[in-house]
């Protein structure tokens, strides 16, 4: 399996953010896209992910034949925002997650306890604190299975443990055949990363 993106160009509002961006990624590779603030890293991330168009270029995922036969569909994505209702509880946003995507993989319960979470299941996801809330949106990427982690800034808001910890549920992803794409400012702690940067003079 190969995600290959060429020439790929993206906007936001009708105004070009990024073009001419090339890259592939092989199953257990992880791409760390990095550049200064505005130059295209979260965009990217969101063409890639299907949330936004592409408006020139092409991405395409080869090899997920009729179980994976896009990026889209092979992907769980992660932004900034994490993707969960405040009002309901950690497990019944997880198990909407796991529902919502099929493919299930870990029970709530099981994911939460790889986060160090096991103990809150049962409190609204808004009553969390910001550290909290970001490692209970990682778990969103266990409950169900995809092969490609699409990240944008993963460790914000973790501390140094839970940081560790995200990298070795990251490594094992990538042993298993995974692919990770992530847009950080910071070392993820992987083994061995491809750098993707986008360019200085980009919107």
């Amino acid at each position: 399996m190969r995600l290959v993106a060429d020439r790929l160009g993206g906007e936001r509002g009708g105004e070009p953010v990024f073009a001419g961006v090339s890259f592939s990624l092989e199953e257990g590779k992880a791409l760390t896209v990095t550049g200064p603030n505005g130059s295209g890293k979260s965009t990217l991330l969101r063409v890639v992910a299907g949330l936004l168009p592409a408006s020139v270029g092409t991405i395409a995922l080869e090899g997920g034949g009729e179980e994976w036969p896009t990026p889209q569909s092979a992907a769980h994505f992660l932004g900034h925002q994490n993707g969960m209702k405040t009002a309901l509880t950690v497990d019944e946003n997880l198990v909407f997650w796991r529902e919502f995507n099929g493919e299930p993989h870990l029970s709530a319960q099981e994911a939460l306890a790889m986060m160090g979470l096991g103990e809150i299941g049962h409190l609204p996801f808004g009553y969390l604190s910001t550290g909290q809330k970001r490692r209970a949106a990682i778990a969103r990427l266990l409950v169900s299975y995809r092969p490609l982690w699409l990240l944008d800034e993963p460790t914000a808001g973790l501390d140094a443990a839970s940081e560790a910890q995200f990298a070795e549920l990251m490594q094992a992803h990538l042993e298993d055949g995974g692919m990770i794409m992530a847009a950080t400012h910071l070392p993820l702690g992987l083994e061995a990363t491809a750098e993707l940067r986008m360019g200085e003079g980009d919107r």
